[in-house]
C-alpha cells in the first residue's frame, strides 16, 4: 500500500520545505568552514597544498602561504579595513575607503602570486553567487593541470584581511566556479616594465 499526503497545498508546501531543509542540513554537515592561517608559514596550509598532488614541489609551499597571508594583512592596513565585510563594502561603495571589496583582495593576490613562475602549481579566479548582491571572489590554488574543483581557496576578504583557506568543494557558504576570462583580464592589467636606459641605448 502506498502512503500518500492529502491534496492540501499549504501542508504540501510545508512538508516539501522540511524535506529540503533536511537535505540542506545533511549537505552542510558534510562540509567544513575554511580555516584561519596561523602564520605566514602555517604548516597545516602548507601540508594541504602539498596534498594536492605528488608533483607539487615542496620548495613552493612556504612561498604561497607567505604571499597569501601577508598580502591580506598589508591590504588591511592600506585600506583601513573594518569588520564585518558588509560595513567595509558600504565604506568602499560610498567613497570612504579606496579599496577592500572581495574582488579587490582577489585581484591584488592574483597579481602578487603571478609575479613569479610556478612550475608545479597554478592559480584560478573563483566566484560564487556571481552577478548577485552576494557575489564573492577568491583565488584558488591547484596542482599544475589539476581540475579546479580539487583546489584550495585563498580568501582574505571574509575576515577583513585575515587569510582563511580550505578546499573549494568543502566550503559550506559558497559554491565556487572558475572564471578563467576574469583571471586573464586581471593579469592583463599588469603594467609592462619600462626598458632600462641601457636597453633603450641599444635600440
Amino acid at each position: 500500500m502506498s502512503h500518500c499526503f492529502p491534496n492540501n497545498g499549504p501542508i504540501r508546501l510545508v512538508l516539501t520545505a522540511l524535506v529540503f531543509a533536511g537535505l540542506a542540513h545533511s549537505v552542510y554537515a558534510r562540509k567544513k568552514d575554511p580555516e584561519f592561517a596561523t602564520s605566514a608559514n602555517d604548516p597545516v596550509l602548507r601540508g594541504a597544498i602539498a596534498s594536492l598532488a605528488p608533483s607539487v614541489d615542496p620548495a613552493f609551499l612556504s612561498q604561497v602561504a607567505e604571499i597569501a597571508y601577508t598580502i591580506g594583512r598589508d591590504l588591511r592596513k592600506e585600506w583601513k579595513v573594518v569588520w564585518p565585510p558588509g560595513v567595509m563594502n558600504f565604506l568602499v561603495n560610498t567613497g570612504r575607503r579606496k579599496g577592500g571589496l572581495c574582488f579587490q583582495f582577489a585581484e591584488r593576490l592574483e597579481l602578487r602570486l603571478t609575479e613569479q613562475k610556478w612550475k608545479t602549481l597554478e592559480f584560478h579566479w573563483a566566484e560564487s553567487f556571481e552577478r548577485t548582491l552576494g557575489e564573492h571572489n577568491v583565488i584558488v590554488v591547484t596542482a599544475k593541470g589539476q581540475a579546479f574543483s580539487r583546489g584550495i581557496i585563498l580568501d582574505n576578504w571574509r575576515y577583513g584581511g585575515r587569510l582563511v583557506w580550505g578546499f573549494a568543494v568543502d566550503d559550506p557558504h559558497y559554491q565556487w566556479h572558475e572564471n578563467k576570462p576574469q583571471f586573464d583580464k586581471v593579469l592583463s592589467r599588469r603594467v609592462a616594465p619600462k626598458p632600462s636606459p641601457s636597453m633603450q641605448a641599444k635600440e
